[in-house]
């Protein structure tokens, strides 16, 4: 989505784990042109990219598991709802002080201009 509306900040992190899909040259090229830098976990360790792991945990248990998708815009669309509609709007995070993302970035971001403000 980013790509599409020109929304990247400078040095944009992905974080990934370490597949073979994304370490591919393809994408790691596509990552450069676009301006993102590629964060991996170390081999056999997990806990570098602790958060995305347990947001695709949660992806794949609150919603791939229980659909049953038959196209490819379907499953596009399940996400995109799941994470724009649900994840960051709704779903309350015990990492965040169990307030969903867009209420943690509200409160921060308020923090930060107050802060400079001062």
């Amino acid at each position: 989505m980013a790509t599409h509306t020109g929304d990247i900040p400078d040095n944009a992190l992905i974080h990934s784990d370490r597949g073979v899909q994304y370490r591919s040259n393809r994408y790691q090229e596509m990552l450069q042109d676009y301006g993102f830098r590629c964060s991996m976990s170390r081999q056999g360790n997990c806990w570098d990219n602790a958060v995305m792991e347990s947001f695709f945990s949660r992806l794949k248990v609150e919603l791939i598991y229980a659909e049953n998708y038959t196209a490819v815009e379907e499953a596009r669309a399940g996400i995109f709802e799941y994470i724009e509609l649900f994840y960051n709007q709704t779903r309350r995070h015990s990492a965040i002080d169990y307030i969903s993302p867009n209420q943690y970035e509200r409160k921060y971001s308020q923090l930060t201009v107050s802060t400079f403000r001062g």
